[in-house]
């Protein structure tokens, strides 16, 4: 039995709403608590800690629906259905003290990444006589959710539990995704944990040799600019953000450690072969390949051919933070490719190795894993600007052939793939201790190095999320019209 109508709306008579309760006021609370309040819903408990009531009640005296309660145990004990935003090493703790005040027939969800520690404290802590639906929405707070994957679980509830869950949630205008507790974790370290080592250990590359790669003149345009707003946009968020996946989601341990290996193995190979060891050469050429084999044929697997996700080189320039200066551009040395192969790229986008985006399909490919699975199913808008970066090099011979002579034969870059693979391994030690005081340690003197870079990466890195986000969207439209005729 649960304590409202499944099919209450927001058009209903106050009395007959379900009272929402939202514990833990951070950046994804704030976000329920704004698009639940302006769709209509009249009666949303919210808390914090204690000591940060006072601001609650202060941000939101102009919001009527909207109620700062003292704690977790006066939001339990009146709402009907309630979410924890906890950050995923808490939510035991959290759950313990707030769960066995839990009005009986509610509905209880959570809003971690990681769900295995939520599920063993909603099990544990939570009375039998209520439900529970958790949730999951796999973007951050400052995207637009329309059209993004919002994962629901149906663990411990009745038909009706969830379809009242649906209803409340509508208002997100999300594509839901109906997944199990440990499909969602699979499925979140499939999606999360290479792109997320990835692009850490590009920001943690950049800080150790002090350098801005946008400033350089060397990194610029194209692909870079996808990759340089990325990983500023992941380090202008908290690192628990990131942590609790890394740290508590065995699959993501996996992963993140074969991420090192392929970035350390592919830079040995690329050292060997441009010194004039034929066969390693050949090792990495093969390697490569494979790679691309095993990773990129499911595009068009028993299927029609899907589009590529990436926006042209053209249109990534208008997000770019940095411009090439033509005399630093004709300062360089120019690189050694062999010219007659066809493998030239533009010349307004000088090849290097790529070797993020290497390691990151080599570390697929190692794992068995088939990206395109997971982008249909649940993909963050970062996963799928990462497979769109990856897919755009690896499905252009010139450009790919490019990034594997420039991997071999240039030097200019060699110390910048150097402090990539020692940031990717010290990622992965970080994340095998499990520690999150080292993590978070780590995390943010990176973090300290971009401090004041992040206010025009984050204006540029939402207008280039937007602007594919906004093509895939309508492809997906199209596709699925085409699918059903």
């Amino acid at each position: 039995m649960i304590n409202a109508n499944p099919d209450v709306s927001p058009s209903s008579p106050r009395d007959a709403q379900p009272t929402i309760g939202l514990i833990g006021m951070g950046a994804m609370g704030r976000m329920y608590a704004k698009y639940l309040s302006e769709a209509g819903w009249l009666k949303i408990n919210v808390c914090d800690i204690p000591s940060k009531h006072a601001d609650l009640v202060r941000d939101y005296a102009d919001k009527p629906n909207i109620t700062p309660l003292l704690d977790g145990h006066a939001v339990s004990r009146s709402s009907d259905f309630i979410m924890y935003s906890i950050e995923a090493k808490n939510i035991g703790e959290v759950v313990r003290q707030y769960g066995p005040s839990t009005k009986m027939g509610a509905i209880v969800a959570g809003q971690t990444s990681v769900k295995a520690p939520e599920r063993e404290a909603f099990e544990r802590y939570l009375p039998a006589d209520v439900h529970i639906v958790s949730c999951h929405s796999l973007h951050g707070p400052s995207v637009n959710p329309v059209g993004q994957p919002l994962v629901l679980i149906k663990h411990r509830a009745p038909p009706e539990a969830l379809a009242l869950v649906e209803n409340i949630l509508s208002c997100f205008r999300s594509r839901y995704v109906y997944l199990s507790y440990e499909e969602h974790d699979l499925v979140t370290a499939n999606t999360q944990a290479v792109t997320h080592a990835a692009f850490l250990s590009m920001g943690t590359a950049w800080a150790s040799a002090l350098s801005y790669p946008w400033e350089q003149g060397l990194y610029v345009g194209g692909i870079e600019t996808a990759k340089v707003n990325l990983v500023l946009r992941i380090y202008s968020n908290l690192w628990h953000v990131y942590a609790g996946l890394a740290i508590l989601n065995p699959s993501a341990r996996i992963q993140i450690d074969q991420y090192a290996k392929s970035a350390t193995e592919l830079f040995k190979l690329m050292l060997s072969g441009g010194s004039g060891a034929v066969e390693e050469e050949a090792k990495l050429r093969k390697r490569i390949e494979w790679g691309r084999e095993v990773v990129f044929e499911h595009r068009s697997k028993g299927k029609k051919e899907r589009k590529p996700i990436l926006l042209s080189q053209e249109v990534l320039d208008r997000f770019s933070l940095g411009r090439m200066p033509t005399a630093h551009r004709d300062s360089v040395p120019p690189s050694p490719l062999d010219t007659s192969s066809g493998l030239t790229p533009p010349s307004k986008y000088r090849p290097n190795s790529h070797l993020s985006l290497l390691a990151m399909v080599d570390c697929w490919a190692q794992l068995g894993i088939n990206p395109y699975e997971h982008l249909a199913l649940a993909a963050t808008p970062i996963f799928r600007l990462f497979l769109g970066v990856a897919e755009h090099l690896f499905l252009s011979p010139s450009l790919l052939g490019s990034a594997i002579q420039s991997g071999l034969f240039d030097t200019w870059h060699r110390s910048d793939d150097l402090e990539f693979v020692v940031a990717a391994r010290g990622w992965s030690q970080c994340v095998s201790f499990g520690n999150f005081d080292l993590y978070q340690k780590r995390f943010e003197e990176t973090r300290l190095f971009f401090e004041g870079r992040f206010e025009e990466a984050g204006k540029l890195g939402s207008e280039m999320i937007k602007a594919i986000m906004e093509t895939e969207v309508l492809r997906e439209e199209k596709e699925a019209e085409e699918g059903m005729e």
